[in-house]
């Protein structure tokens, strides 16, 4: 099945259940989503997202609720930080399991070889063949750093 035909199923069973948060969570995800098949339409894409570009949305989710429950966290609001968390949960639910710092580290060697990176200016490469293998699984911001180590 489908990541989108599978956040839809969620959201009907959520509405069954009447679990509110979630399908609150649920409802968020479905319209970025949307927003994005929009956006690609108007650049002449109407066959909408794929798979990839959903895991994209939702990892883009989760790293925003991570800022905000810290933000909220460091002002106090304990009980905001933690329906953040919360919302994490949900969308993690349909990404697929992150990458451990060992498999981090051999999937980055694996890339800078198969790309035959060799310096520092190879490293949209390897982030490229990163972004296209392991979507979701890992948090390429704090990958970068790691593939700069290891070209520098």
């Amino acid at each position: 099945m489908e990541l989108r035909e599978t956040i839809l199923a969620a959201l009907k069973q959520a509405m069954k259940d009447r679990d509110a948060d979630r399908l609150s969570t649920l409802r968020l995800i479905n319209a970025a989503i949307k927003d994005r098949d929009i956006a690609l339409r108007g650049e002449g894409r109407e066959d909408g997202v794929d798979d990839n570009e959903v895991l994209g949305i939702l990892g883009k989710m989760v790293k925003q609720r991570q800022e905000s429950a810290r933000a909220y966290e460091e002002g106090g609001r304990i009980d905001l930080a933690e329906q953040e968390r919360k919302e994490i949960g949900y969308i993690e639910d349909f990404l697929p399991r992150q990458l451990t710092d060992e498999e981090v580290a051999r999937a980055v060697d694996k890339a800078i070889t198969s790309v035959g990176a060799t310096s520092i200016r190879d490293m949209g490469k390897v982030m490229g063949a990163l972004k296209a293998q392991y979507t979701g699984q890992m948090d390429f911001g704090a990958v970068g750093p790691v593939v700069k180590a290891r070209l520098g």
